[in-house]
């Protein structure tokens, strides 16, 4: 189904969804009314799978263009390969790449004596340092088996991250990534107190230091998170290592997006990122313990000054529950505060006009918790040092081997007049 066909279909299911709300009238017996909200509630279900397979559909067409990019510059190049061929799954006329080079070395036992010499200089070139990320094997030379593993498991493991943690990402966030991992001032000024004054002529300005500028200071560390370490056997490595690539990239994608979107969301900021709700000032306190109104949203928007709201990065953010009860509020004219996007134009959903993400480490709608904040979120500071390092270790299973992850970030709100959130009673 093309994506044209399913953003169709996603417009049919809204339809269906608030005509089941709509029927919902002040005269509707409570079975009925039940009845309809569940309906709702499983139209819109299918809405949700529908997004995830457009949001699939999308990560797979940019795989296949990275894949066919990297296949016509290997064509460029292509040449017959010597040694033992069949140990990778090559034939004549394939390319000696640095990844047929790499599989061929774990599959014959990590022993560098049996490949060609050709094949170790590409090998070393591969395991070179590089700014971004430094892989190993272990922790030895490359003599003693210290090769790095394919950089595309890099570029799989950052997008999965990405599509795992929002706040990862660099198009929600201002994010800064450092080779090194030193601390960073912030310097903060908040002047949007201080007014100027009618001057009267003839009369001495005032300098008692009343309207002086008081700066602050923020400061970004550089904690450190890993993933353990994955196991896998021997057998697999020479039998699947381009299933293995995909699968454990996805897998310590998936464990270090979750810790450092828990972190970048919801961490206290001691001996840990300040999360961007934690920082949040507060906008609105709703009246019920588990729902928001119509009216405490427009309350949590406009307690964000107009400047903010003018940003490129202004959204809300929730998570999914509390998006499904959104999709529910009407304004005082009947109309849904929740908007449909449009994927075949690029056009997001959005709440009241503005865009939104769901954080799934936000609290629910619940007693005390903070649901939703609101926002110029380009005032929170990402501070990424460099990429996630992937480790491969041999020796210490032999003759299974090890993978594993580490990653370093923090993060801090430089003006908590940019970002409010809602707390419920």
């Amino acid at each position: 189904m093309s994506l044209k066909d399913l953003n169709e279909k996603r417009g049919v299911l809204v339809a269906q969804a608030r005509e089941a709300l709509d029927a919902i009238k002040k005269n509707t017996d409570e079975a009925r009314a039940a009845e309809l909200d569940t309906r709702h509630d499983a139209i819109m279900a299918d809405f949700d799978k529908i997004e995830a397979t457009i949001a699939r559909e999308e990560r797979v067409a940019a795989a296949e263009d990275r894949i066919n990019a990297a296949a016509d510059e290997e064509r460029k190049n292509k040449r017959p390969i010597s040694g033992d061929a069949t140990a990778s799954g090559e034939g004549e006329g394939d390319v000696l790449s640095y990844r047929n080079v790499f599989h061929k070395f774990i599959a014959g036992g990590g022993d560098p004596s049996e490949l060609t010499g050709e094949e170790r200089k590409i090998l070393r070139a591969g395991a070179a340092p590089k700014e971004a990320e430094k892989r190993i094997q272990t922790v030895g030379t490359t003599t003693a088996g210290g090769y790095t593993v394919p950089v595309e498991l890099a570029n799989v493991i950052i997008e999965t991250m990405k599509a795992w943690g929002p706040l990862y990402d660099d198009d929600i966030c201002t994010v800064m990534t450092t080779a090194s991992g030193n601390q960073i001032n912030l310097p903060t000024v908040d002047d949007t107190a201080v007014p100027a004054v009618k001057h009267t002529e003839g009369t001495a300005l005032t300098d008692d230091g009343g309207s002086d500028a008081v700066f602050g200071q923020k400061r970004l560390d550089a904690y450190m998170y890993d993933t353990e370490f994955v196991k896998f056997s021997y057998e697999l490595a020479q039998d699947s290592i381009f299933n293995m690539e995909n699968l454990l990239g996805g897998l310590l994608g998936k464990r270090l997006g979750r810790i450092a979107n828990n972190e970048l969301t919801v961490g206290d900021g001691n001996g840990d990122p300040n999360g961007i709700v934690t920082a949040s000032s507060l906008g609105k306190t709703a009246a019920a313990v588990a729902a928001v109104t119509y009216d405490e949203i427009i309350d949590l928007v406009h307690s964000v000054d107009p400047a903010y709201r003018q940003s490129p990065k202004v959204r809300f953010m929730f998570n999914d529950l509390t998006l499904g009860a959104l999709r529910k509020l009407k304004d005082g004219e009947g109309r849904y505060i929740w908007t449909m996007g449009d994927v075949t134009n690029g056009v997001p959903g959005n709440i009241l006009g503005y865009r939104y993400s769901i954080n799934q480490a936000m609290a629910n709608l619940a007693t005390g918790n903070k649901t939703m904040i609101f926002g110029d979120f380009s005032a929170y500071f990402v501070r990424k040092v460099g990429s996630p390092v992937i480790g491969v270790l041999r020796e210490r299973f032999w003759p299974d081997l090890g993978i594993a992850g580490l990653i370093r970030f923090d993060g801090e709100l430089g003006d908590t007049a940019a970002v409010k959130h809602l707390i419920q009673a």
